[in-house]
Formats: C-alpha cells, sequence, structure tokens
C-alpha cells in the first residue's frame, strides 16, 4: 500500500478523512490536503482509474487492519493429521484399540491417516489392508468421511479420514 509521496499518479479520485468524496482531483493537492489535516494520503484501489485515496491515520489505519487480520486467523479451523498404524494380521481387540483411538481424534476435530504397514510377502496380499481399512471406514462413517480412499503407497497401504462438518 502506497502512502503520501509514494504515490506516484497525476491525479486521484480522493476521500476526506469522514468518507465524503471530494471527487477527482490532482495528487499534489490532494497531498496538501491531507499535510493541513496532519493526516496521511493512502491509496486505497489503486487498480482504479483514477486511483482512489483516502486521508486518515496510516497508524490507526494499519492497527485497524492487523487486528482484523489477528481474528480471522483466530477463527479459521486448523486440522492435525493424527496417525494410526495397523498390520494385516491384527487381532480384533488391538483393532478395537485403534478404532477407539481414531475416533477420540476425529471427536477432537483431527484428521485422521490409518496406515496399514507391510512387512515381506504380507505386501502379496493388499487386499487384507484394503479390507481392514474398509472395516475401519464403516465404523467410522457415523463422525467421518473418507477424505482419500485406501492407496498402495510402497510397503504402506494409506487411507485419510476427515471429521463430518455439522451444517
Amino acid at each position: 500500500m502506497r502512502i503520501n509521496e509514494e504515490i506516484r499518479v497525476r491525479e486521484v479520485r480522493l476521500i476526506d478523512d469522514g468518507g465524503q468524496q471530494l471527487g477527482v482531483m490532482s495528487w499534489r493537492d490532494a497531498y496538501n490536503l491531507a499535510q493541513e489535516k496532519h493526516l496521511d494520503l493512502v491509496e486505497i484501489a489503486p487498480q482504479a482509474r483514477p486511483p482512489v485515496c483516502k486521508i486518515l491515520d496510516y497508524g490507526k489505519y494499519r492497527y485497524a487492519q492487523q487486528k482484523r487480520e489477528k481474528e480471522a486467523r483466530k477463527k479459521q479451523k486448523v486440522f492435525d493429521v493424527k496417525e494410526v498404524k495397523l498390520r494385516p494380521g491384527i487381532e480384533d481387540h488391538d483393532f478395537d484399540v485403534k478404532y477407539r483411538n481414531a475416533y477420540r481424534f476425529l471427536e477432537e476435530g483431527n484428521k485422521v491417516k490409518v496406515t496399514i504397514m507391510f512387512r515381506g510377502r504380507e505386501l502379496s496380499h493388499p487386499e487384507l489392508g484394503e479390507t481392514l481399512l474398509n472395516r475401519m471406514a464403516e465404523q467410522l462413517a457415523s463422525l467421518a468421511v473418507v477424505e482419500r480412499k485406501p492407496k498402495l503407497e510402497g510397503r504402506n497401504m494409506i487411507m485419510i479420514c476427515a471429521p463430518k462438518t455439522n451444517k
């Protein structure tokens, strides 16, 4: 954002500190008006023809703008990706423990990456891993959406679940 002498145009459309449009005038006249009021001339719409400038206190304007940005960042939802690792030969009880962990992560509002790690010859049966991941997805269906279907990446099969949004 350009202010005062940084503005390099002949004519500007000027808005005073009260929000009143003063019309199109030369940059020099607009700058002199701002100096008389002990304020800054700030270019708020440089793409317009002629550019729109406003007379205001730049320090206060920057402070208010930073405050708005900070508020917007607070309201933004940040997702963490938690991981649950399984093996193709996992027992039912162990699977239930992993399921409860994934459920808890989703309730907290995090995404869950479910990974099945294949070792040795287990890789020759990827359908076992896919069956496990589909079973996990079915059980989590009440509060999660499968964001990425089960996919084999190297020796791991990965699926990503995201919490459902209540709208």
